[in-house]
């Protein structure tokens, strides 16, 4: 596959009921092992690794809240460079 760049961004005005919605999917995708993001405009296939960092945020400032969730791995289909051998001279 080598090293290719593909993004797809969102942002809308939702209600919590299709926000839900959204969530159950990424779920069910992370269960499956690939999710399909997309729009009218894009779509972006993503394959889930075994291992993922997760991180989720919240806050609350000057009377906005917001809850933030990133998920992060390596393409399991990239295969990793080959660093060689170690070697330890003494």
């Amino acid at each position: 596959m080598g090293s290719s760049n593909k993004r797809f961004s969102h942002e809308s005005l939702q209600n919590a009921k299709t926000i839900k919605a959204l969530l159950t999917a990424l779920a069910k995708g992370f269960s499956k092992g690939e999710m399909v993001l997309g729009d009218d405009d894009d779509t972006l296939v993503l394959k889930t690794a075994d291992l993922m960092n997760v991180r989720i945020k919240g806050e609350v400032e000057d009377g906005k809240s917001q809850v933030s969730l990133r998920v992060t791995w390596t393409d399991p289909s990239e295969t990793a460079p080959r660093k060689g051998t170690p070697r330890i001279d003494s």
